[in-house]
């Protein structure tokens, strides 16, 4: 083995010792950092919307023809979309950071493993999307599909989140069934309601600048049949909480998931009221997100979580077994 082979191979293996071998701060700080980046996505998201800076980078997957920055020609617009775009690479970084962070024991954590994995393997598709929306002229189905994938991605770091500080997901039920089928009937009616939003902002003045189409519904219409899941939400969400105070349930999760909900009804309100400003729709576009986080701790919290002091099989005695 040659001095440069050997000097790579050293530094491998310091590399490899430093890492961790068990869920640990850093494991966990990394969870909540892909956590927080996938929310902070949403609100940059939603700032290249409301400002109708969504062409501000009129092509992709470069900025403009010949450069992949703004230049200083494209004015404010571009800045903001290109520090949208720019955020992504942080997102990349921590992703991979995360995965990298569990790769010593990711035997004894397949779903840390599977969940960083995943979450990496959005990073692309996710990209791909976005720059098929700019290529679509913003189209709001386009548009709406890419909201959608970072709900999607907010729910699997979540459970991320989740599953750093419980452990894995055991096989026996944690809560009554009642309890549980109120739950998943719950999660089904933030889906709806986060659908029904994205309708509306794709139907109303900040689905982008005055020549950015928007998808025909009425606005007026659209924003009533958005609020009615909403508030079905909301009922169900009361009596979550009720439910575990009175049977002794673990309660924190549902009592956020009513405050984020309070937040979402007072902000959607206000911003209707006081014809739609920007900053409103903004923060109420991040409040679905939390909304979203909420929500998945919620039905986590349906299971039990795994034994972690029973030993975790090999793939050969499962094999055999």
């Amino acid at each position: 083995m040659s001095n440069a082979q050997a000097t790579a191979t050293g530094l491998v293996s310091r590399v490899w010792s430093w890492l961790p071998d068990t869920v640990d701060r850093r494991v966990r700080f990394l969870a909540w950092a892909s956590f927080v980046c996938q929310v902070v996505l949403i609100g940059t998201g939603g700032l290249v919307r409301l400002t109708g800076s969504g062409l501000g980078c009129p092509t992709w997957p470069q900025c403009t023809d010949g450069s992949f920055v703004s230049t200083p020609e494209m004015g404010i617009h571009g800045i903001i979309e290109f520090g949208n775009r720019l955020l992504t690479f942080v997102l990349v970084i921590i992703v991979i950071a995360a995965f990298v962070s569990i790769l010593r024991f990711r035997r004894q954590r397949r779903d840390l493993f599977r969940l960083t994995l995943i979450q990496g393997l959005s990073i692309p598709f996710q990209a791909v999307v976005g720059g098929l929306s700019v290529l679509a002229k913003l189209n709001p189905y386009v548009v709406g599909s890419h909201f959608v994938i970072s709900m999607i991605l907010v729910a699997l770091t979540a459970t991320l989140v989740y599953r750093a500080y419980r452990g894995p997901r055991g096989t026996s039920s944690a809560t009554p069934s009642w309890y549980a089928t109120l739950a998943r009937v719950a999660a089904v009616f933030v889906g709806i309601t986060v659908v029904l939003g994205i309708l509306t902002t794709g139907a109303g003045p900040h689905a982008g600048d005055a020549n950015t189409h928007r998808n025909g519904f009425d606005t007026t219409v659209i924003q009533h049949v958005h609020a009615i899941p909403a508030y079905v939400l909301f009922a169900l969400t009361l009596v979550l909480v009720v439910g575990a105070l009175r049977s002794g349930l673990p309660r924190r999760f549902p009592s956020l998931l009513l405050g984020v909900e309070l937040l979402q009804i007072v902000v959607g309100l206000t911003q209707a009221r006081t014809g739609l400003p920007a900053g409103l729709v903004g923060t109420h576009m991040v409040l679905a997100g939390l909304l979203v986080g909420a929500m998945t701790a919620v039905v986590l919290t349906l299971r039990a979580d795994a034994d972690l002091t029973k030993p975790v099989p090999e793939a050969a005695e499962v094999a055999a077994a």
